[in-house]
């Protein structure tokens, strides 16, 4: 870390009233960004209520969401830098090597961990896992046997590799992908996050009302990885927004000894290119010029991570609780990236 840079005064008050108007706009019943600088503090800033369901409560920084894509990033992506170091996996290895024999044609085995964490694999992209429904044949196994969608190389967000990643976890550690998970956010401080499902409570933010169905609450709002049980490699994680920033200090903690800083800066080189200004790392997003890694989760989730300045933002919503509207986070993420940018 080159430079200890705390949030103004300024900061923090351009980012609540982003929060609040993003509320106001619809985009979620409410929410809580949590920023700060590692080793120096942290500002909670809550807007909204949790649900009309819970009473009207507010949100803060121990209200549990479910964290959606951010999995990849919370769960599969620290346990795929330990299990490197480790010498379980390797980065330009194809994924095949690292699960249960496979019989007969595997087209899309051939991707390497690499390519999986980059979504350069040329994977389809296309998750639907329902299409699989009763067959007899594990899910590592039913995706390994498709062909791929692409040539690999250019970049495409597919969840399938990181499903493949979190059964090549498993496999390679003979443990649950939620069991390693467990250990990993014990070790980190992060008593409240873990894989659902979850006992529905006011503590826990409900997300999407389905034509027919309960809303759900405490269950995974991912299809996909509620096909999985609730626990996949893509999707499927609850947290906090306190746990979020206990992890991004850890990954922002300049210790050369660190493993998961040393893994977050190896993290940062670009792979692939996303659109102009914006690549893709391993696992992360890239952005002003590879200095910033982020990543968001579909149900109103965000984690921004900036290592030369110790940054840190995490975004914490149930934007899905309000159906479409969800899109009208786009403007509060906009603004924390350019804030966390900014010196």
């Amino acid at each position: 870390m080159s430079q200890a840079l705390p949030f103004t005064t300024a900061d923090t008050g351009l980012l609540h009233d982003g929060l609040r108007q993003a509320i106001a706009d619809g985009a979620s019943p409410g929410g809580v960004v949590v920023c700060g600088t590692a080793g120096r503090g942290r500002t909670v800033l809550s807007a909204g209520i949790i649900s009309p369901e819970t009473n009207g409560q507010a949100p803060d920084g121990g209200t549990v969401y479910d964290t959606a894509s951010l999995t990849k990033v919370v769960a599969t992506w620290p346990l795929v830098g330990r299990a490197l170091a480790a010498g379980l996996l390797d980065l330009d290895s194809p994924v095949r090597e690292f699960l249960p024999s496979l019989d007969g044609p595997a087209p899309s085995a051939a991707a390497t961990v690499r390519q999986l964490l980059s979504h350069t694999s040329g994977l389809r992209a296309a998750t639907r896992l329902d299409l699989y429904a009763g067959a007899d044949r594990p899910t590592y196994e039913l995706i390994t046997r498709e062909r791929l969608e692409s040539a690999p190389g250019s970049h495409q967000y597919i969840n399938r590799g990181f499903i493949l990643l979190g059964c090549a976890l498993a496999h390679v550690h003979q443990r649950p992908l939620n069991l390693l998970a467990a250990d990993l956010w014990e070790e980190l401080g992060m008593p409240d996050t873990s894989y659902g499902p979850l006992p529905a409570n006011p503590r826990i933010a409900p997300t999407e009302q389905r034509p027919g169905a309960p809303r759900l609450w405490g269950t995974v709002h991912d299809e996909n990885a509620a096909t999985m049980g609730g626990t996949a490699g893509h999707a499927g994680a609850f947290s906090t927004a306190d746990d979020l920033v206990t992890y991004a200090e850890a990954l922002l903690d300049p210790s050369q000894a660190n493993p998961l800083g040393t893994w977050l800066r190896a993290s940062m080189t670009p792979q692939a290119e996303i659109e102009p200004g914006l690549n893709r790392g391993l696992g992360w997003i890239l952005a002003a010029g590879n200095t910033i890694a982020y990543h968001h989760g579909f149900t109103g989730t965000s984690l921004y991570l900036a290592p030369a300045t110790g940054r840190y933002v995490a975004l914490a919503t149930n934007a899905v609780h309000n159906g479409t509207a969800r899109t009208r986070l786009a403007p509060l993420r906009e603004l924390i990236l350019k804030t966390i940018t900014a010196t």
